[in-house]
């Protein structure tokens, strides 16, 4: 199971029927939507699947429930330290837990900038760029949950002061939350309201549009499949992130997508031998690559052929995926996902004080502790 776009579809495909030949196994693959896929319950899809992709945050939940199988088997210590050598930023330990390793990424991704070469002469430089292309109607920013939650994570790592990821701590700093908060309403008030209701691949699709006056996406997962010509009308460029703090293209909230083999499948070894296979370097930089996939190994992300092909997508995001910031993965963690995604929403909807809307969220993920003990 993987979810509804070519970027994560197409790839998988491809790469399957190569395996096919190359083995005789074969691997066939259904697709979630994007907003099923970050919040379709993991144990359900295991139970149905033998292999899913999933993305990060959900570890702790999915090693509690039991519901994967680990990938870190005897004999593959080599294979192992090659992913992890070839990990794109955080992607490759993002998957480990308590230990074990429990994906393997083929897809990385974090909040990126997206821009229009036929309409800018370079992407902003600076959050203070972007807020007067917003003041012209010209950016848009997705804000659909969890996205919301993201460019509050995004903001508050590069301004300095990451969120915390151990849920026996306040997520944030008051003021610091409440400086975060406030940058987001600026912001939100000069975009259109429909970005409550637009996710990254909406976001994309519109700029992508013909006679579209959008230039600018400061905060947005890449989707590499709108850097490639031909796919849209207009083609985005993706750059860093623009600079609201003093340190570079740091605190961008990681994304991408890991394979993982269900605990409850009765091929484990078929599927394990799949996953590996699928994330080395060879395949992430060759078939994955061509097929319109979003790689996950850094051969993919360093080739020439492929940052030919996609604009240098890679190579024009890499800053901010290696300054990227790993999500909160401890059991529970999920739940608080969505509710601080809506109180964040809810407040800049409602005009509600910054200080009332960062205790919700300190108080979101303290409960989510709690869940965490209860479970």
């Amino acid at each position: 199971m993987t979810w509804s776009h070519p970027r994560g579809y197409d790839p998988m495909v491809a790469c399957s029927s190569l395996w096919e030949q190359k083995t005789g196994v074969v691997v066939e693959w259904d697709k979630r939507s994007l907003q099923d896929f970050e919040s379709f319950p993991v144990e359900e899809l295991a139970r149905a699947y033998d292999l899913i992709i999933i993305d990060h945050p959900h570890v702790g939940q999915v090693t509690a429930e039991r519901c994967l199988e680990p990938l870190d088997v005897a004999s593959r210590e080599a294979e192992r330290a090659a992913l992890a050598s070839g990990s794109v930023g955080q992607s490759y330990p993002s998957y480990a837990w308590h230990g074990r390793q429990w994906a393997f990424p083929i897809d990385a991704a974090a909040q990126v900038q997206a821009w229009r070469p036929d309409a800018l002469d370079a992407p902003a430089a600076t959050w203070g760029e972007v807020l007067d292309l917003a003041r012209q109607g010209r950016v848009l920013l997705p804000l659909r949950p969890p996205h919301s939650l993201m460019t509050f994570y995004t903001l508050a790592g590069n301004l300095g002061h990451p969120c915390e990821t151990d849920p026996s701590g306040d997520l944030i700093d008051v003021d610091m939350g409440c400086e975060v908060f406030e940058t987001m309403r600026e912001i939100a008030t000069l975009v259109d309201l429909t970005c409550f209701d637009m996710d990254p691949i909406a976001i994309s699709e519109r700029m992508a549009e013909a006679g579209c006056r959008i230039v600018c996406a400061p905060l947005i997962y890449g989707y590499v499949s709108y850097a490639a010509s031909g796919f849209r009308v207009n083609r985005l460029a993706f750059a860093d992130i623009p600079i609201i703090g003093s340190n570079g293209p740091i605190g961008s909230a990681l994304g991408g997508t890991g394979i993982a083999v269900s605990a409850f499948s009765k091929a484990k070894d078929a599927a394990i031998d799949f996953a590996y296979w699928v994330a080395s370097g060879d395949v992430q930089r060759g078939s994955y690559a061509a097929a319109g996939g979003q790689p996950g190994h850094a051969a993919a992300w360093e080739d020439q052929m492929v940052n030919e092909a996609t604009g240098n997508f890679y190579r024009d995001t890499r800053a901010t995926l290696e300054g990227a910031w790993v999500r909160p993965r401890h059991d529970g963690y999920m739940a608080f996902q969505q509710a601080a995604s809506d109180r964040i929403n809810y407040g800049l909807t409602s005009g509600h004080p910054a200080g009332q809307v960062v205790a919700d969220l300190i108080s979101l993920f303290r409960a989510s502790i709690q869940a965490t003990n209860i479970t």
